[in-house]
This record gives C-alpha cells, structure tokens and sequence, in this order.
C-alpha cells in the first residue's frame, strides 16, 4: 500500500470569492479582502470568465485560480 502524498500549499483561498492568493499576500487580488483560510480543497484556473461555463455557474467574473471549497 501506498502513503498518501503530504503536499505544502502555497496558496490560501480567500473566504469572499474563493480566489487563491500566495500565503504572504495581505489583500485579495481579485475582491480585496483581507480574509482568507489555508484549508481549501480543489482547484479552477479560470483564462476567460466570458467564454467559461464553470465560471458562470460559480459567478466568477476574473481570471485567476480558484478554491472549489473552503473550510473554516
């Protein structure tokens, strides 16, 4: 059997719009909030919110990476 992987994040996930910010960042790039969370799972790159079918139905109206989910 197998160990599962224990992988570093890099990014927190801001708790306003789910956008993934490097964890040294202070403001959100995409909604300027100053609150985010390390425990997120999953993630979207969204290039063009316009053309996008995931961004529409998630609401995200910028490119950037997103988390699919936020814990506390």
């Amino acid at each position: 059997m197998s160990k599962p992987r224990s992988r570093k994040k890099v990014f927190k996930a801001c708790k306003s719009c789910k956008a993934l910010a490097p964890l040294d960042a202070q403001i959100c790039p995409i909604c300027g909030s100053s609150d985010f969370s390390e425990e997120w799972s999953g993630m979207i790159i969204i290039l063009d919110p316009d053309r996008s079918q995931v961004a529409k139905a998630l609401g995200i109206t910028k490119p950037g990476r997103y988390a699919v989910k936020i814990g506390t």
